[in-house]
């Protein structure tokens, strides 16, 4: 969790939004139509929240020096008194124990309640396990991509034209052609143009290539302006392959993949006159394949509890227009002086809102249905393929997504409405849940808040939750069984055949293969088997699958994710 010191006599106790952040992303929950919405002319047209009707209330709960885990109980308490019906946040720490976990805590109390409550998978990809916000009863949001982008492209003096993207909205370079410069700082850190590290004597009107990583990428076109440069190239490394955030650069900037990067930081080291020309064309849609997957999203496995699989799914989270407040400029810096009433950010704090306001549009269609309800009717319906039609794809390496990085897939507001089935939990499936991690019963106390919690019924095995998604811990165990309880949310007489997915190395048999539900709300159960094949685990390490119920009207998906050892 972000903590600090500092002196707050400066800062007003209020949550009018000095930062943006906020307004941004109340907006994008729900946020009424506003017509001829754009950011300087980028990304214009007509903006609206995911839920325009409802009402929100804005909780101040961090500082300039961070978010104190009091500030953010206290929120979320008067929030749950207030009688909100979804909690919406975007923020969050690394992970640990639930009874740990400040999020994790408040959550469950306003679950109890019947309150949605919906959180970032953190913005810390590509790296492996480095989600935050894990805990079942949360609905934990991961980011893909928009089909629309903001393509502009740096020309250079081989006259070769390499493509990228870019906000900057000022005055354009014009056609001449200027010299280019890489990595000739005074140390190490004028690669990445750190503040202080750029020397005006080599940069002084020229485009800098910056490496893109530790400073903020709008602080690097700071440091090249502030030095005298005119432009800059900002080059992904490995860290981000070829996943292109637009920022609202202070100076004529251009962002581009690795691969491009790598050409560009070539030409620039081996020419022995480099130069470089800027370009920016604005705003482009049906952008082909998306959505794709964040290389910043935060990816599983859930290495607080294996056998929850998260995150839960992911929503449009890279270039996102939506509110923003006047007190500070568009690239958040202090000295920027522009003023704009929307702004373009990314992050897994803007998709974390969509599914918020999807999730009060359920809550009205529903008002009968469970915070976890709610949750498997998203995530059952989510998509995992394209506007190509091709599986899912991974901004970081450019390969196919996994559900260690997408979940149950992209939310599809439209098929959650009616969902078919859902993955019913209540509090005291989760208190049972909590029960099966070991936990102290003062540890299980500082969570469901009640004395006296037994765990005389507790799972065997956390993976009994009743969740929508699978994640199978074999470790020592070559066989692992669950039961699963589906509720009928759909029309009477309702019948559902099962098809399983499953790499090689696992054997999958569920029973009964065939579910039939005379009335509405009735539940049934299945049970599913997931057998590790002789020697499979040497090899493999982990895979992924799914199960899905399905009839002429519905199919009920859920993905399953097979792990061996333990990272």
């Amino acid at each position: 969790m972000a903590s600090g010191i500092g002196s707050r006599e400066k800062e007003p106790a209020s949550p009018r939004d000095r930062d943006g952040h906020g307004t941004h992303t109340a907006s994008t929950a729900a946020g009424s139509h506003v017509a001829n919405a754009s950011l300087l002319g980028y990304a214009s047209g007509t903006a609206r929240g995911m839920a325009p009707q409802a009402r929100v209330a804005a909780y101040k709960v961090c500082w300039a020096d961070g978010c104190f885990a009091s500030d953010i109980l206290a929120g979320m308490d008067r929030a749950i008194e207030d009688g909100v019906d979804v909690l919406s946040l975007s923020l969050g720490g690394g992970s640990a124990p639930y009874f740990r976990d400040t999020i994790a805590v408040g959550a469950f109390a306003a679950v109890e309640r019947g309150i949605f409550v919906s959180c970032s998978a953190g913005n810390s990809g590509p790296a492996k396990a480095s989600l935050a916000n894990v805990a079942p009863w949360i609905m934990t949001v991961g980011a893909g991509t928009l089909d629309r982008d903001f393509p502009a492209y740096a020309v250079l003096g081989n006259r070769k034209r390499f493509g990228g993207v870019s906000l900057y909205s000022g005055k354009g370079m014009g056609g001449e052609p200027v010299g280019l410069v890489y990595n000739k700082g005074s140390n190490q850190s004028g690669s990445i143009c750190m503040p202080g590290s750029l020397d005006p004597g080599l940069v002084r009107g020229k485009v800098v290539v910056c490496d893109r990583g530790i400073n903020a990428r709008v602080e690097k076109g700071k440091v090249v302006r502030d030095a005298g440069g005119v432009g800059m190239i900002l080059a992904n490394t490995a860290a981000s392959g070829e996943e292109l955030v637009a920022d609202s650069h202070l100076l004529p900037a251009v962002a581009v993949g690795r691969i491009v990067g790598d050409q560009i930081r070539e030409y620039a080291a081996s020419d022995p006159n480099p130069t470089a020309v800027l370009g920016f064309r604005g705003t482009v849609l049906n952008v082909r394949p998306s959505p794709v997957v964040a290389a910043f999203s935060s990816r599983g496995p859930n290495m607080v509890t294996r056998q929850i699989l998260k995150p839960d799914v992911i929503g449009p989270g890279v270039n996102i227009l939506a509110g923003w407040s006047e007190a500070i400029g568009p690239s958040g810096m202090s000295d920027d002086t522009r003023k704009t009433e929307f702004n373009i950010m990314s992050g897994t704090s803007m998709s974390c809102p969509h599914i918020s306001g999807l999730a009060a549009l359920l809550k009205a269609a529903h008002p009968e249905w469970s915070p976890s309800a709610i949750k498997s009717a998203l995530m059952t319906t989510a998509y995992t393929h394209d506007n190509t039609k091709s599986p899912l794809r991974d901004a970081a390496g450019g390969a196919f997504s996994t559900p260690w990085a997408h979940g149950a897939g992209h939310v599809n507001p439209h098929n959650a409405i009616s969902p078919g089935l859902v993955y019913d939990a209540s509090t005291r499936d989760y208190v049972q849940f909590l029960c099966s991690l070991d936990y102290t019963p003062d540890h299980i106390q500082l969570i469901v808040k009640r004395p006296g919690v037994n765990c005389t019924r507790k799972f065997s095995d956390p993976g009994q939750l009743n969740y929508p998604s699978f994640s199978v811990l074999f470790g020592g165990k070559s066989v692992v069984r669950y039961t699963r309880v589906l509720t009928n949310v759909g029309d009477a007489g309702s019948v559902y055949d099962v098809t399983v997915d499953a790499p090689a190395a696992v054997g999958v048999a569920v029973s009964p293969t065939r579910l039939v539900f005379g009335k509405v709300g009735e539940r049934k159960s299945f049970t599913v088997t997931f057998v590790s094949k002789k020697g499979a685990g040497d090899s493999a390490g982990y895979g992924f699958g799914s199960i899905m119920w399905s009839n002429a009207q519905h199919q009920v998906r859920s993905p399953v994710a097979f792990s061996w050892t333990l990272l």
